[in-house]
């Protein structure tokens, strides 16, 4: 399982770096995957649920740290 965990995690990894490369040399507006962020999560432009996607991300990543930092077993 540890393989295919690890080939999810490359071929991940490798679409992310091959897409933001396109974006930021093709210099285009919103193809940025932060400035995709900002639109879905209502930051940019603003909507009304910004705060409550911005809170969702922010407990999300703050649970995700802690449960790969100090999970036991």
């Amino acid at each position: 399982m540890n393989t295919i965990w690890l080939v999810w995690a490359g071929i991940t990894l490798g679409s992310f770096a091959i897409l933001e490369t396109v974006a930021l040399l093709n210099h285009r507006e919103g193809d940025t995957l932060s400035e995709r962020l900002r639109e879905w999560l209502g930051i940019y432009p603003v909507k009304h649920w910004r705060l409550a996607a911005s809170a969702g991300l922010l407990g999300f990543l703050i649970w995700f740290g802690w449960h790969i930092i100090f999970q036991q077993g």
